[in-house]
């Protein structure tokens, strides 16, 4: 419990400093990351530019794909975003619902949440709200969202089981999400995986594929898909903060695989959850 607290605190700090940098400044994410030759790559995100409902300012650069695209919102959806920055998504996603829809972001970082809600009001957003709170508990009702999505974030949080259970608490029933992360094929050298800094650049951070899909399984969602995915390839320059010469040729040589992956599921309809709740189970005393 420590230590998932430590890594939250590590995380929320980073992000803090992203928020008051901006992301011309942005060294230090997700999508970006300090090198020794003091270069920056953004290795992960994808180019929002041409989304309908895409907002410049709210582009800090700390995503891993774009979950909106494929998380089919309908006209007066409620869509709930799960670390929603500075609002990008949220604004990406309310172009969808329109203006009879309703859009919740949830951030922990109190100066993201203070950002997107200032960019919320100089668009004149009414149907737009953001709340401060861990998405691993988040700050709502439980059967309230038509609609989830989340950019890289997920891999951010120690306890990615408790976040799926709680994307199936505040889902209604026949609701769905569609997330963006970052996953493993392989496993990744000790140094990068026990590096708490690079867990806040989300690659330490990140579980297996298998693993991730399986999570979403075992909760009971349906209709699991992979709606995309793409390699992410770390710099050399990035991996020499952590290994020699010699294990930076044999990683790039190796069956490690890093990929951004966006995954669609779906929580079960209100009849089959009935059904599921009226199923006899004699081991449990009930027939």
């Amino acid at each position: 419990m420590k230590k998932e607290q430590e890594l939250k605190n590590i995380v929320k700090e980073r992000y803090a400093r992203i928020a008051e940098q901006g992301e011309t400044e942005n060294t230090s994410s997700c999508c970006g990351a300090t090198t020794p030759s003091n270069k920056v790559y953004n290795i992960m995100m994808d180019d929002y530019s041409e989304t309908n409902g895409y907002v410049e300012d709210a582009d800090l650069g700390l995503g891993c794909g774009l979950p909106t695209q494929f998380a089919k919102i309908k006209k007066g959806d409620t869509v709930i975003d799960l670390g929603s920055g500075a609002g990008n998504d949220c604004f990406v996603a309310r172009h969808e619902t329109g203006v009879e829809g309703k859009v919740i972001g949830i951030d922990f970082t109190p100066i993201m949440i203070e950002k997107a809600r200032i960019n919320a009001e100089n668009l004149g957003y009414n149907n737009v709200e953001f709340r401060e709170g861990d998405i691993d508990d988040m700050p709502v009702s439980s059967d309230i969202a038509d609609v989830i999505v989340s950019n890289c974030v997920l891999n951010l949080v120690p306890d990615k089981k408790k976040v799926v259970r709680e994307i199936y608490r505040v889902l209604k029933p026949g609701g769905h999400f569609s997330v963006s992360d970052i996953v493993l094929v392989g496993k990744l050298p000790i140094k990068l995986r026990e590096d708490a800094e690079m867990y806040a650049g989300c690659v330490a951070g990140a579980i297996q594929k298998s693993e991730y899909l399986q999570l979403i399984e075992d909760k009971g969602f349906q209709n699991i898909k992979v709606q995309k995915e793409k390699p992410i390839t770390i710099p050399d320059d990035i991996l020499s903060k952590y290994l020699s010469k010699e294990e930076v040729t044999t990683f790039n040589k190796g069956a490690t695989g890093i990929f951004s992956i966006t995954v669609y599921a779906e929580k079960k309809g209100a009849k089959q959850e009935k059904q599921k709740a009226n199923t006899c189970m004699p081991a449990k005393g009930c027939c």
